[in-house]
């Protein structure tokens, strides 16, 4: 059998923030060959899937992931060799099975995830399909789609060691009709921002997914300065560009219902941050607000989804974290309408498109994302693409690990016949 796994081996590498990571190759019996590298995050939810570290604090601080190599050396492969590639169910379920927990504590889900996506790609060469054509046909998506991106301009929260209260302010493409244009409108905001910065006087350092981090005082400074650079641009706010914001309000958490923003100097209750993200929208073009609220202040979201879930795109990221069950209990409690994606919250191929599929069927946004610590791994570019997800959310178009994302994007372009989803795909627009 062509497809029959007959190789897999693991190492570890490093990520765009030199941490340690994990790679995955996968070779099959026709000598057809997989390799994937896992990212890793920095703002994390709870439930998400568990990433296994060594804890050796005398090497890479506690970071590096030699048990999880070694769980895949030996563990995993002994269980997967000699199995068919091309039963990417059965497989991700063995891996689950054999890991035993429901987080992927034991074997690690950075172990796990990258088995699945490796056998994935081999199998994806060894039928000749791209490697997002391979995708769509396990998610029994027929039309592929080209996804709209929102990327990242300015950076706070753990992405710039708390420049700003908020993670990220970025930009979305309102007028693009396809890739590359999409592409060259952010990155005429992304110059442009970097004029501002500088006519400011205010550093131009880099976070860790590209994004600036100006180090501004409060969230509306930071939409202010994002209008500003769509005009220096010589791009229309709200017409041409719109923002988005990643508040990772989890991490603003000062006790139950209440958040501090340090750099305003002030804490809000649930209700005062609602009230602010309402003040917010009057005022500036947003489509799209990303964790507004604490990942277990269920009763706020409710409130905030009533509220302005029918003008804006609210999404969670470490309010759902790609689980099943999280994202089942807010289409049930009418929490949301949009869902971030990140393939290493949940450990498995299969598990994430399941994910993907379950938000599509409640009328939510699907946008595949990216993680603060990235490889040039493409993977999540296909993945967007094939799972027809709408929306990707890559980082911002600077470092190799970021841009990788954008280039695989083109190219998927033009060998393929996929739509471009356009603005269209945003939530919560009336």
């Amino acid at each position: 059998m062509k497809t029959q796994i007959e190789r897999i081996h693991a190492r570890q590498i490093l990520d765009s923030r030199g941490r340690p990571t994990i790679e995955v190759d996968v070779r099959l019996a026709d000598r057809s060959f997989g390799r994937v590298s896992v990212p890793s995050g920095a703002s994390k939810g709870a439930s998400e899937a568990h990433e296994l570290r060594d804890g050796n604090p005398a090497r890479y601080g506690g970071l590096g992931v030699l048990k999880a190599v070694a769980n895949v050396n030996g563990e995993i492969a002994k269980s997967v060799l000699g199995r068919d590639g091309r039963d990417q169910f059965a497989l991700d379920a063995l891996l689950r099975e054999l890991d035993g927990t429901p987080q992927l504590s034991r074997l690690g889900a950075n172990a796990t995830l990258g088995v699945s996506l490796a056998v994935s790609r081999a199998v994806a060469v060894s039928q000749g399909q791209e490697f997002f054509e391979r995708i769509a046909e396990l998610a029994k998506v027929s039309n592929p789609m080209l996804p709209l991106p929102m990327t990242n301009i300015l950076s706070g929260g753990l992405h710039a060691s708390g420049g700003m209260d908020a993670q990220d302010f970025l930009a979305m493409p309102m007028c693009a009709e396809s890739i590359e244009d999409a592409i060259h409108l952010i990155a005429q905001v992304r110059s442009a921002a970097i004029e501002v910065v500088r006519k400011r006087g205010l550093p131009t350092l880099l976070a860790d997914e590209g994004g600036l981090s100006p180090g501004l005082k409060s969230g509306r400074d930071a939409l202010l300065m994002m209008v500003e650079s769509i005009e220096h641009a010589g791009l229309r706010p709200g017409v041409d560009i719109a923002i988005a914001i990643d508040v990772a309000a989890s991490t603003l958490e000062a006790s139950a219902e209440r958040y501090r923003l340090t750099r305003e100097g002030r804490e809000c209750t649930s209700e005062q941050m609602i009230d602010m993200f309402t003040a917010w929208l009057r005022e500036f073009p947003i489509s799209s607000i990303e964790d507004g609220l604490g990942e277990e202040d269920w009763g706020s979201w409710r409130v905030l989804t009533k509220k302005i879930g029918d003008q804006v795109q609210l999404v969670g990221d470490d309010l759902f974290t790609t689980n099943p069950s999280r994202l089942a209990r807010g289409i049930r409690e009418g929490v949301a309408n949009g869902i971030l994606v990140k393939a290493n919250q949940n450990g498995t191929l299969s598990g994430t498109l399941e994910v993907i599929a379950q938000a599509k069927a409640a009328g939510f946004a699907t946008i595949v994302s990216a993680r603060s610590g990235e490889t040039e791994d493409s993977f999540m570019s296909d993945l967007a693409v094939g799972s027809g997800a709408g929306q990707i959310k890559i980082g911002s178009l600077r470092t190799s690990s970021t841009v990788a994302k954008y280039n695989q994007l083109l190219r998927i372009e033009e060998v393929s016949r996929a739509p471009f989803a356009g603005f269209s795909a945003v939530a919560g627009r009336g």
